[in-house]
């Protein structure tokens, strides 16, 4: 697939921290052909193991991962496992079957299957109002009280997205942020009615893992431990919250960084914090392929693999891996489908691991793909191959299928009642401008990007807008709930692996928005302004990930938007994003306020301080405290302290990160464990730890 329709339609995949790894996935570079040339030119046909075992380690050369481990089961019995890459860089130290890795997101199967036991038990009916088990959970949102059990686990309850707020941590379990979960969205509204359409949200599973936790009276930990780990004898499939040893889990690395990290602690468990091994998620499958077991009634296990995003508003595509049960991401996957082979997926993505597993019921098989680097679309993509070749030697398929290729179109003259559909659309935070001219074409401009990067679609006799390499095909849909949708389509092939298919509804179009020349001023005094987080943990992932500030940005091609965000007062901008799938996904509304004088940002559970409020680093500066809010320190570095060198004592419950005048982090004392740097103009320095936390500070 051409590198332009990347850059553009996918472009506005990208919005948000976890919105969308396929997305990124598919940005990689894939100029480099060289390992898949070598396979295709082997003298002698490779076996089914050589020939997966080669891709595993096109996985480790090519697709920026440090380890995979893999594993099949075929009726109850591990016939496949094995791994590539190394447990860490520095040892170059081989990997075993029993080394763990993070699961991210498939950790929502374990709620999901905890959720449905409940019901077998008859302690939750999934149609019964989640308030009526958790009379603690309110919203600022009175349509709160329609939100029922299914809800969480589809992914339709409407809730904004992810509380993220101190959930992803370094070497630390704490659950302040699990903790905080009803308080966050006691202040929150619904983005659309309860059940209206499915869209990927956290929140939704770790409002599931409180739910099992309030009626089983059990914490999660324990309960997932005594209904699933002990009787399917999981003994490598563990949480943050559990005492084992922690270096049997693979090593992490941020990007090329030789240093390994310390380990990943995601504190929202069910929504993505379980660690596990490839065999141990094979055998948790057998839930799901033999119908006898003791674990989950066949009702059970039938209705998780029901279509429930056809349940409210969803895409009507032929292929897709998105496409929600009760758990899943998708219960009908690409490219099984095209073998009239039912297959249910969950991947799963956190900052260090990656992994996805398939399920087909019928044959008894499942795969599990786990790794530390790449992405969950690279694991499913090589577990798809896998189960693909298994299924070839077992003789169920008698061939693997070539890929598909869009049907060719030929450009036809336009129905002119298409140019309706030019205007202003939405995806999260971005904002794009749709042209159809009434000479055929369609031409789609991401607000605030160069003219360069435009897609220009024709019209053929199809019935769609088609790319001129006729690799991406797009078409208006008008939905039910009075929404027009852009609709996209396409297959995206990866090197040496099957390829993806991406159909689905890309953009939505937005009216206008004009402001008052007050409410347009009140806004232009903050274009350009940082606001910088001051409420995230000294261990939390973030400040290795991100410049953890938002940018303030306005743009004249979208007057009355915000990033994506609709304008509604003087300090207030609303998501307004309603687009099933991916697309819709982790939204947050833009709230301003003052105390004190001092202007504050609040988007979702992060709060941040204007840059206003942000002092310029002195070489007077001797110590810095923390003050009984927690809030961190911010300062920024002028060219009066370039080239000097800041020297910190640490306290014991504390960290630094400094960050260049690109927002890339240079030092984030956590994990380099180094107390001083070299200082240059444009640098941002914060400092964060416990309430009272001193730091001491000099520069030379």
């Amino acid at each position: 697939m051409k590198r332009k329709i990347i850059a553009g339609l996918v472009l506005t995949l990208v919005f948000s921290y976890f919105s969308s790894i396929q997305a990124l996935a598919i940005e990689k570079d894939s100029s480099s052909n060289q390992t898949v040339t070598q396979v295709n030119k082997a003298e002698e046909p490779l076996s089914m193991t050589e020939t997966i075992k080669q891709q595993a380690q096109l996985l480790v050369n090519k697709y920026g991962t440090t380890s995979v481990q893999y594993a099949v089961i075929d009726s109850g019995k591990i016939v496949l496992s094995d791994n590539a890459g190394v447990y860490n860089k520095a040892e170059n130290r081989s990997l075993t079957k029993d080394n763990m890795y993070g699961i991210g997101s498939m950790s929502k199967m374990f709620v999901a299957a905890s959720v449905m036991k409940l019901v077998d038990e008859g302690k939750i009916d999934l149609d019964t109002p989640v308030v009526n088990y958790i009379p603690k959970f309110k919203m600022a949102d009175e349509r709160y009280k329609q939100i029922t059990p299914r809800m969480l686990i589809n992914h339709s309850s409407g809730l904004m997205g992810t509380t993220f707020n101190n959930t992803f941590l370094l070497n630390d379990n704490d659950t302040i942020g699990y903790d905080k979960l009803l308080s966050e969205l006691s202040t929150q509204r619904l983005k659309a009615d309860p059940g209206e359409f499915s869209v990927y949200c956290n929140d939704g599973f770790t409002l599931a893992q409180l739910l099992v936790e309030q009626v089983s009276c059990m914490d999660f930990t324990t309960y997932i431990h005594e209904n699933f780990t002990k009787p399917l004898e999981l003994s490598n499939t563990k949480t943050p919250r559990d005492t084992f040893d922690r270096t049997s889990i693979s090593k992490a690395y941020n990007a090329s960084d030789k240093k390994e990290l310390p380990v990943e602690n995601v504190n929202i468990i069910g929504t993505g914090g379980i660690y596990s091994t490839a065999e141990d998620l094979c055998q948790f499958t057998r839930i799901f392929t033999d119908t006898n077991n003791s674990i989950l009634s066949k009702k059970s296990i039938e209705a998780m693999a029901q279509k429930e995003y056809e349940k409210g508003i969803y895409n009507k595509s032929e292929d897709n891996i998105q496409g929600y049960g009760l758990g899943w991401d998708s219960v009908n996957c690409f490219p099984f489908n095209r073998y009239g082979i039912t297959a249910l997926a969950k991947g799963g993505d956190t900052f260090a691991y990656h992994g996805n597993m398939i399920t087909l019921p019928q044959y008894g098989l499942s795969v599990a793909v786990i790794s530390s680097g790449g992405s969950s679309s690279y694991d499913q993509a090589f577990g798809t191959s896998i189960l693909l070749q298994v299924l070839k030697e077992k003789g169920i398929i008698s061939k693997i299928l070539p890929d598909v290729t869009l049907p060719e179109s030929k450009t036809a003259q336009m129905p002119k009642e298409l140019t309706k559909y030019s205007g202003l659309y939405n995806a999260g935070n971005i904002m794009a401008n749709s042209t159809v001219d009434p000479n055929g074409t369609l031409t789609l401009s991401i607000v605030g990007t160069s003219k360069s990067s435009d897609q220009v679609f024709t019209y053929t006799d199809d019935g769609y807008f088609t790319s001129a390499d006729g690799d991406c095909k797009c078409k208006f849909v008008e939905e039910k709930n009075g929404v027009t949708y852009l609709e996209r389509r396409a297959y995206i092939t990866y090197d040496g692996l099957p390829q993806t298919v991406i159909w689905d509804y890309n953009l939505q179009k937005v009216d206008s928005n004009p402001l008052s020349d007050n409410l347009k001023a009140a806004w232009e005094s903050r274009k350009n302004k940082d606001y910088y987080v001051l409420n995230e943990k000294y261990t939390s992932e973030t400040y290795m990930k991100f410049f953890n500030a938002r940018h303030i940005t306005l743009n004249d091609e979208a007057p009355g938007y915000l990033m994506g965000h609709k304008i509604v007062n003087e300090n207030e901008a609303k998501a307004i994003t309603k687009i099933p799938g991916t697309i819709g996904r982790d939204l947050f509304d833009y709230n301003f306020y003052t105390e004190n004088g001092v202007e504050y940002l609040k988007t979702g559970s992060n709060i941040a301080v204007s840059s206003d409020a942000v002092p310029a680093l002195s070489k007077d500066l001797a110590t810095v405290t923390i003050a009984q809010d927690g809030y961190a320190k911010w300062y920024t570095v002028s060219s009066e302290m370039a080239d000097k060198t800041m020297k910190v004592e640490l306290p014991i419950n504390g960290a630094f990160a400094v960050y260049d005048a690109n927002g890339s982090c240079v030092n984030y004392s956590y994990i380099s464990g180094e107390n001083s740097i070299s200082l240059a103009d444009g640098y941002h320095v914060v400092f964060m730890g416990d309430k009272g936390a001193v730091f001491n500070v000099s520069f030379k």
